[in-house]
C-alpha cells in the first residue's frame, strides 16, 4: 500500500508540473500573439507620426491594441522593453499637441516630431525582434510592395541627418 500512494503522490505532482507547462507555454503564446498585435499598430503609428515630420502631414494615431493587450505584454516583455513600447504610446499626448497648435514654432514641432518619431522606431524594432522569427520577418517583407518597403525603410533610417524633404520642409517653416 505505501507504494501505491507514492505511485500516486508522484503521478499528481507530475502531472501538476505538465498543467503548469502547458498553461504557461499558452500564456506565452498569448502575449507574443499580443505583442504581434501591438506590434502592427506601433507600425502605423510610427509612418504617422513620420508623415507628420517629414511632410507635415498629420493623421490620427491608434493605441486600443495596446491599451487592450497591456496586461499580456507586461508578463511577457522585460522592463525595460515594456518601457519603451510604452514611451512610444506616451508621446502621443505631444502630437496631438503638436498637430493642433499651429502656434508652436518649427523648431519646437520638429523636436517633438522626432523624439516621438524615435520612441516609434525602438519599439517596433523591440517588437519585431521578440514577436517574429527572423523567416517571418523576411515573409512580411515578401508581401509588402516597394513604395511600402521604401517608406518603412525611411521611417526606420537611423542615421542622425535628415532627409531632403526634410529640410525643405524645415526652411519653408
Amino acid at each position: 500500500m505505501g507504494i501505491g500512494v507514492i505511485g500516486a503522490i508522484v503521478g499528481a505532482v507530475g502531472w501538476l508540473f505538465v498543467g503548469l507547462y502547458i498553461n504557461g507555454r499558452a500564456r506565452r503564446a498569448a502575449a507574443r500573439d499580443a505583442a504581434r498585435v501591438v506590434y502592427f499598430e506601433l507600425v502605423a503609428n510610427h509612418l504617422t507620426v513620420y508623415t507628420a515630420l517629414e511632410y507635415g502631414g498629420y493623421g490620427r494615431l491608434a493605441r486600443g491594441s495596446f491599451d487592450r493587450l497591456l496586461p499580456e505584454l507586461a508578463t511577457w516583455l522585460r522592463i525595460e522593453e515594456l518601457q519603451a513600447v510604452a514611451s512610444a504610446y506616451l508621446g502621443h499626448a505631444g502630437y496631438e499637441q503638436v498637430s493642433a497648435d499651429e502656434s508652436l514654432p518649427a523648431e519646437v514641432r520638429r523636436r517633438s516630431l522626432t523624439g516621438i518619431h524615435e520612441a516609434h522606431q525602438v519599439a517596433v524594432r523591440i517588437l519585431r525582434s521578440r514577436a517574429f522569427s527572423r523567416a517571418e520577418i523576411r515573409r512580411l517583407a515578401a508581401y509588402a510592395n516597394p513604395d511600402q518597403i521604401r517608406l518603412l525603410e525611411a521611417a526606420d533610417r537611423d542615421d542622425e541627418k535628415p532627409a531632403p524633404q526634410q529640410e525643405a520642409n524645415r526652411a519653408r517653416a
